[in-house]
């Protein structure tokens, strides 16, 4: 049989604890939890932002890479 466990027995992460037990004496409806819920969405933009940063740096890298092995050729 598979024991039930509370949500204290479940986080391993002590700011996530930290934010479960905000959340059980102001609960989900306070100011904070607000302010909190619309910065997930601006840290994962930012993630975002960040990886494409990263992705155009390694094609900018990948392309000079292949215009250094090219040979210019003249042609009469």
């Amino acid at each position: 049989m598979v024991e039930k466990k509370n949500k204290e027995q479940m986080v391993v992460c002590p700011v996530g604890k930290f934010f479960m037990e905000l959340e059980d004496i102001m609960g989900k409806k306070s100011k904070f939890f607000e302010h909190m819920s619309r910065s997930k969405v601006e840290f994962l933009k930012g993630l975002r932002s960040l990886l494409d940063d990263g992705i155009e740096h390694y094609q900018k890298k990948s392309s000079k890479k292949a215009g250094e092995k090219m040979t210019k050729i003249k042609v009469d």
